[in-house]
């Protein structure tokens, strides 16, 4: 009878570091990228974006911020250079989201590595820390199937959004253009409550606003973003060691 209930225990369970796994977790924030690529779709086309170059976007740039600031450069018929130089400020929080990753994949070659980090998004880099916040660790192949999940499904929304937009003629009358904050701010709230350090949080919060209102006087709003996403990272990192 005791053989008999080792083997009646389920043998098909989803490993917590497996692919599937990874493509499981992604679920929840599937409609959200649904949701926001739809919008960069409507957004893009609406600017005179073809279908073909709304979709090299979703594939070769893959970042919901960067391609709806394309969508507002073009409309404001901005220099390639100027365009060029403002995604590449915007993305470069990617280095610190990479920077955050990291210490779970040291074992990794500089291009399995790589291969984890191409592809981590905001969203999904959300939903990995919290994975590892429960866990302590994070999986290769659970990486890869979260951060493929979500890129398949970005490329797809962004495709219908982009066909349907040619029916929208104003997509701040349906909230589209606040799509990508609205999920910013949802992620933000599940980490938030996840975490059990509300104070660490706040002060965190606070600091950046603090640093982007004084920064915008000096620089530009994008690069004051930048500036104050570093300085309050820095600021929770100091606090996190000091306790």
């Amino acid at each position: 009878m005791e053989q008999l209930n080792v083997r009646s225990k389920p043998t098909m369970a989803i490993r917590e570091d497996s692919f599937l796994q990874g493509v499981k977790d992604c679920v929840p924030t599937l409609l959200g990228y649904l949701s926001i690529g739809f919008a960069v779709g409507v957004v893009a086309k609406t600017a005179g974006l073809s279908i073909l170059e709304i979709a090299l976007l979703s594939l070769l740039l893959y970042a919901g911020s960067a391609q709806f600031i394309i969508s507002g450069m073009v409309v404001a018929s901005t220099s390639p250079t100027a365009i060029i130089l403002t995604v590449f400020l915007v993305n470069l929080r990617h280095l610190l989201l990479s920077a955050a990753v990291s210490p779970y994949f040291r074992h990794l070659s500089a291009a399995r590595s790589g291969l984890v980090g191409a592809l981590l998004t905001d969203e999904t880099f959300g939903v990995a820390m919290i994975k590892a916040a429960e866990h302590k660790k994070l999986g290769e192949k659970w990486m890869h199937g979260l951060n493929l999940t979500a890129y398949l499904n970005w490329f797809v929304a962004t495709l219908a959004g982009a066909y349907l937009g040619q029916w929208i003629s104003n997509p701040e009358l349906w909230g589209l253009d606040f799509a990508l904050t609205g999920m910013f701010i949802g992620i933000l709230a599940v980490q938030i409550a996840s975490r059990s350090k509300l104070l660490v949080d706040l002060i965190v919060a606070a600091s950046a606003i603090v640093i982007a209102v004084g920064a915008s006087v000096l620089v530009s709003g994008s690069m004051a973003i930048i500036i104050a996403t570093v300085g309050a990272a820095t600021v929770g990192m100091v606090m996190s060691r000091w306790k």
